[in-house]
């Protein structure tokens, strides 16, 4: 009997966890419980972490798990090393669905950084309008920033108000359009966007926008993840797994 686990939280995990149930093939998801209102799934759901490497490992034990599937974040590099580790430790055949990053393109104005703490220090200088479009995790160190006026997109709206003296709160759930984008764009006179290389289409919007309003992109480029099997669609790791 097979047992497959997905990392989630991408939209690609949710396309994935769709192919397993219509396959009837037992499957959990799980979220790291960092959105409140995730969408319905038609597999069974966890939420929460696992407690590391070896608590994944227990619980791919425990559950008798027959093939884990990372289908995390590109930024979620503690969870994919700790999948990688534990995959390890328990035998499990682990493949990660990924999405190929975004390349810049003719008439793209993107600035490289390397990680947060530097996309910060790429803000310095005078007053602009600038869009974080990073989640909300790591809102707390544009503090640093504070001259500028912040618009903010989140998926749930914060519990406290984020430490930036000058912000907007827009509320919303992608898949997003270039349409839309333009629009909101337009509508705050953004500047300048901070954002990370999450590949995919569902957040590239604001990107295709940005490049035709001549708004320049601070790209944070993505974090070092160890070697593993990886595919970018759902049908082939549905092959994997009838493998």
């Amino acid at each position: 009997m097979r047992h497959v686990l997905v990392l989630g939280g991408t939209t690609e995990a949710s396309a994935l966890a769709r192919a397993l149930a219509e396959a009837e093939i037992p499957a959990t998801l799980s979220y790291a419980g960092r959105v409140e209102r995730p969408r319905a799934q038609p597999v069974a759901v966890r939420t929460g972490g696992f407690g590391g490497a070896e608590g994944l490992a227990a619980w791919l034990r425990a559950h008798a798990v027959t093939h884990l599937v990372d289908a995390t974040h590109p930024f979620a590099a503690t969870i994919s090393a700790n999948a990688i580790a534990a995959a390890e430790a328990t035998g499990t055949p682990l493949i990660a669905l990924t999405r190929p990053p975004w390349q810049a393109g003719r008439g793209d104005r993107w600035q490289h950084v390397p990680d947060i703490a530097a996309a910060v220090a790429a803000l310095d200088g005078p007053p602009q309008r600038v869009m974080l479009a990073i989640g909300r995790q790591h809102l707390a160190a544009f503090a640093a920033q504070p001259q500028h006026h912040y618009l903010l997109r989140l998926v749930d709206r914060p519990h406290e108000p984020p430490p930036l003296p000058h912000h907007e709160l827009v509320i919303d759930r992608g898949p997003f359009t270039e349409a839309a984008d333009t629009m909101l764009l337009r509508l705050h006179k953004t500047e300048r966007i901070v954002a990370r290389n999450a590949g995919g289409s569902g957040a590239r919007a604001k990107l295709d926008a940005a490049r035709a309003l001549r708004v320049g992109v601070v790209m944070i480029d993505r974090p070092a993840i160890p070697p593993r099997p990886e595919a970018q669609a759902v049908a082939s790791v549905m092959d994997w797994i009838a493998r």
